[in-house]
């Protein structure tokens, strides 16, 4: 058995993969989704990038799971990444769904030149938060109306996870991994993503979706995340 623990990004909770986790669990393994610190229903918790490391780790080993896959979606590529170093043999694979992924004193704004000044800007004027994008900003993503509406409804995501610099204590490339890219987020995954996907332990699988496929395709992502475990 394969224990999934489940980590969505900027301003989601534990509830985004309400329709992935039965999926998994009816298949025999255990779903475990987490809400990171100051986020949905731990809204007031401080936090900075370190801390939502230590929030996954703490999941880990607070549940004493074992042969772990880490599901890391967007932002939280960038934690889950370093988490998964820290939590040692109990680690058995990382998913990356359409995500950042850390690298060694870069941030999650650093490795967004486009988008820089604009999530700084929003940090400034939000009391230092991110505030969640217009529902404009998620058509043409696979997004029903509905589903568009929770996103932008959902929490203000904590300024400074998203610019402290991430801490690696050995490459990335070496950690047994698997790249879920999303097509119509963009049809090749970012640069330093090509060059992960080039060694051994790495590889790519691509959705015919947007970026938040826990909403538009819950059951592909989940049959996905289940052939990742090799069962």
């Amino acid at each position: 058995m394969a224990n999934f623990v489940l980590v969505a990004g900027t301003w989601l909770g534990a509830w985004a993969w309400d329709e992935v986790v039965p999926e998994l669990r009816a298949a025999g393994h255990g779903g475990h989704p987490l809400t990171l610190s100051g986020l949905a229903d731990r809204q007031g918790v401080p936090a900075g990038q370190k801390t939502h490391v230590q929030d996954i780790v703490d999941e880990v080993e607070r549940r004493d799971l074992r042969d772990v896959v880490l599901v890391g979606h967007s932002y939280a590529g960038i934690p889950v990444g370093q988490a998964a170093e820290r939590i040692g043999e109990r680690l058995a694979r990382v998913v990356f769904v359409d995500s950042n992924v850390p690298a060694d004193g870069e941030s999650f704004v650093s490795a967004w030149p486009d988008g820089r000044a604009m999530v700084e800007a929003s940090i400034d004027e939000n009391g230092g938060f991110w505030a969640p994008l217009a529902a404009a900003e998620f058509e043409g993503q696979g997004l029903t109306d509905e589903q568009i509406a929770r996103i932008v409804g959902s929490t203000p995501h904590p300024g400074a996870t998203l610019t402290e610099p991430a801490v690696l204590a050995r490459p990335l490339g070496e950690l047994p991994a698997t790249y879920v890219k999303c097509l119509l987020d963009g049809d090749e995954p970012s640069p330093d993503v090509v060059a992960l996907l080039r060694g051994e332990r790495w590889q790519l699988v691509e959705m015919d979706t947007g970026h938040w496929p826990m909403f538009s395709q819950p059951r592909q992502l989940a049959q996905i995340l289940l052939e990742a475990t090799g069962r």
